[in-house]
């Protein structure tokens, strides 16, 4: 039984702790920390004392965790995140309105809609930093979930519990053919009458390579994908070189040209396209992040965006 009057662990045992069972290495911890090996190694070798258990089986080279010592890091987390947010908050009491936002979005979607805004927003906080990380909606919402991100853009409904959004763009998907097509010359085309076609398709990081697949199956056929990327406007190419059909989002739809590609509506089923914002509300956010939701929110739905 471990004795709590031992237990006199600090911020930045823990810390080391959870590096090491991370990268499963003390060099490779140390280099992370920019400390030196013999001083992380030292301080694990400390906790073990202290605490009277082992932390880390080392076979050779190779370490890895013992039943007491994932229990040790499992809580070690719990503390470091609470540590962190109390920092964050004192911080923002101390550095008011200022600070950095990590912004994950869609290729497709950061030059339709937040060009402006970003720019509204940093005439207006100029000294808060905004860095974006363009992905699939998938991996946005995985990173926002995690942490990795404060907040993300994506294709709802989203998929991961727990996060909230503010939905912004309601439209539908559109299929884009070449003039030669046989459907070229129709008002709108059902995507039954898709079933010979070749596809040409987002990623699978992306939510609509998903959904357009389920759609198609709900429908009766699976679709023949013949390509898969992650720009749009290749799509679009692709379409230009009558090497098969798409379907992309009507805003996205309005940057085609027109004497290339012919785009007419998508019905029988029709597959809608939302966006909203999306972001952790039971993780501290800082100010610089709950500010931004709040300006994007009310730049969206004044349509000055």
């Amino acid at each position: 039984m471990i004795d709590k009057e031992v237990l006199s662990v600090d911020i930045r045992q823990l810390q080391y702790l959870i590096e090491v069972a991370r990268l499963k290495s003390f060099t490779k911890a140390a280099e992370s920390l920019y400390i030196t090996q013999p001083t992380i190694s030292k301080t694990i070798r400390q906790m073990e004392e202290e605490l009277g258990i082992v932390l880390f089986d080392r076979v050779g080279k190779r370490i890895s965790l013992t039943d007491a010592g994932q229990i040790m890091v499992n809580q070690a987390q719990n503390i470091v995140k609470s540590f962190n947010n109390m920092s964050a908050e004192l911080d923002d009491l101390r550095n008011l309105k200022k600070g950095h936002i990590r912004i994950g979005l869609p290729p497709m979607v950061g030059a339709s809609f937040f060009p402006k805004i970003i720019g509204q927003f940093h005439k207006r906080y100029p000294d808060i930093t905004i860095q974006l990380f363009e992905d699939g909606a998938k991996k946005v919402e995985a990173d926002t979930d995690s942490g990795a991100l404060d907040v993300g853009i994506t294709v709802l409904p989203v998929t991961v519990e727990g996060l909230e959004c503010f939905s912004f763009v309601e439209e539908k998907l559109n299929l884009l053919v070449h003039p030669s097509h046989r459907l070229a010359g129709r008002e709108a085309a059902p995507l039954t009458e898709l079933v010979e076609e070749s596809f040409v398709l987002f990623r699978e990081d992306f939510v609509l390579h998903d959904r357009i697949i389920t759609e198609c199956v709900r429908v009766g056929f699976q679709p023949r994908v013949i390509y898969e990327s992650s720009q749009w406007d290749l799509i679009s190419e692709m379409v230009a070189a009558n090497l098969g059909i798409a379907l992309l989002p009507e805003t996205v739809c309005r940057e085609v040209d027109p004497s290339r590609v012919t785009i007419l509506p998508l019905v029988d089923p029709v597959i809608p396209w939302n966006l909203g914002i999306i972001w952790r509300e039971d993780r501290y956010l800082s100010f610089a992040a709950r500010e931004w939701i709040r300006f994007a929110q009310e730049v969206l739905s004044s349509g000055d965006g």
